[in-house]
């Protein structure tokens, strides 16, 4: 199997610039040879196009630069489904976690999927419930047909992209008030902190993955490294304490791997600006690497 990295290097979603710098965090941390030792084919597609922040004007301060992230989704919708089309895995690096309007679109085209959205926050907000405005607040509730309708249907396709009820919110321990109205009128299981402490994370991904990957043609993992917690990844734009550890990152991106049904993968919300020596750059690589079969050890 081939895999495209697609990158998008794109921070209008939020309010702290940086992670538009991810995408070369993560290629400087040998992401493309990483992977080809594990015996991939992989191509490097570059970048998609992203208009400079200060090219792009609030209309809106509850869609803050929605005039331009709707096209840049366009843009990354087509390059992922044009990697999916050629039967590829679509690796895209960020970059906000706007981009998952676009790239989970692109990945959705034409098929059925579960999500597996691992984050501290379940981007399940809209232009009615959002305290910021930040539309890295939205995506997941715009794939599953809620919200502004520009974001919800990028072209004329068919809404919503994704069926909430097969998708899983992994590690989440920061929700806004309206936001969990929302995941609760929308079916969406969200798996938080809570949930991971009291049960494990086996238990948790063994539910998560049963959920989502039932009657769907494949699942697509979304990975906000502020899933993690900052003192592991402290290089990204919004760090909330008491998150995941390394290895229950790395279980997660194990276990839905060998569920053999992952179809593609983002990795967003890297801030070198913000980081330590590329560290959060580096657990990246190490994620997506455990997403596409690395193992520690192979034996019985």
């Amino acid at each position: 199997m081939q895999i495209d990295i697609i990158g998008a290097p794109v921070d209008l979603g939020a309010d702290r610039r940086g992670v538009d710098m991810g995408p070369s965090a993560i290629r400087y941390a040998s992401l493309r040879k990483k992977i080809e030792a594990l015996g991939y084919s992989v191509e490097d597609k570059g970048n998609v196009e992203v208009p400079i922040a200060e090219t792009c004007k609030i209309v809106n301060s509850k869609l803050k630069y929605l005039d331009c992230i709707v096209p840049l989704s366009r843009r990354v919708a087509g390059a992922v489904s044009t990697s999916v089309q050629a039967g590829h895995f679509p690796l895209v690096i960020g970059g906000d976690h706007s981009l998952s309007i676009g790239s989970v679109r692109g990945a959705a085209r034409n098929r059925k999927l579960g999500v597996i959205w691992v984050d501290a926050h379940a981007d399940f907000n809209t232009d009615q419930t959002t305290p910021s405005g930040n539309i890295h607040g939205m995506p997941l509730a715009a794939l599953c047909g809620m919200g502004e309708p520009s974001l919800v249907q990028l072209w004329d396709e068919p809404t919503p992209v994704i069926d909430p009820r097969k998708v899983a919110v992994i590690g989440a321990r920061d929700l806004d008030a309206g936001e969990k109205e929302n995941l609760r009128e929308a079916g969406v299981m969200v798996l938080g902190m809570e949930q991971i402490d009291r049960y494990g994370m086996v238990a948790c991904l063994e539910k998560a993955i049963a959920r989502v990957s039932a009657d769907v043609d494949g699942i697509y993992l979304s990975l906000d490294l502020d899933a993690l917690d900052p003192r592991h990844a402290p290089g990204v734009g919004t760090p909330v304490p008491a998150g995941l550890t390394q290895r229950e990152a790395h279980l997660a991106c194990e276990m839905i791997q060998e569920s053999g049904k992952l179809v593609g993968m983002d990795i967003v919300e890297v801030n070198p600006i913000l980081d330590d020596q590329n560290k959060t750059a580096e657990l990246a690589v190490n994620f997506a690497l455990s997403a596409l079969g690395q193992r520690i050890w192979s034996g019985e």
